[in-house]
């Protein structure tokens, strides 16, 4: 039991440590909760750079689920990088961040639309939250990118 309590306050030493992390925005002094601002370099499609916002709440076991993400194009996007890409339905997560002591995460799942060439990157919760999985969709499209194809290939 004990290493499972260093363990888990070694992981929580290490959450403070995000050189992601672009922003923080404090909701006030007697909240002890802070948005905090990341980016995300698609670690395939390393042309697209994401956004996400969410609350993390100091000194709490849990942090809130809510999350919001933007995507945009920042570099090229190529066909070899979309080629290496998961094209199933379900696609495939990215990135994953714990939000809970209690197994609770925020994941960041890509998924490509072949017939609208583009791609979808969704961010949600692992944990139901009032009744609700709280989820956020940003997407990126291929138009004007090496990887855009005039006739797409189904999937």
């Amino acid at each position: 039991m004990k290493k499972v309590l260093c363990l888990v306050a070694f992981s929580v030493m290490l959450s403070g440590c995000d050189n992601s992390e672009v922003g923080d925005v404090s909701l006030g002094m007697f909240t002890m909760k802070d948005i905090k601002l990341n980016h995300l370099v698609d670690p395939i499609v390393t042309g697209v750079t994401c956004h996400v916002a969410s609350v993390e709440a100091d000194l709490s076991f849990a942090d809130p689920s809510d999350s919001a993400i933007s995507c945009r194009q920042t570099g090229e996007i190529t066909p070899e990088m979309i080629a290496k890409i998961d094209k199933s339905d379900s696609g495939e997560v990215v990135f994953r961040k714990s939000k809970s002591i209690f197994f609770k995460s925020m994941k960041i799942r890509r998924i490509y639309d072949a017939k609208n060439q583009t791609l979808m990157y969704l961010s949600y919760s692992t944990k139901e939250t009032s009744g609700s999985f709280k989820h956020s969709l940003s997407t990126v499209p291929l138009w004007g990118t090496k990887a855009y194809q005039l006739s797409p290939q189904k999937s």
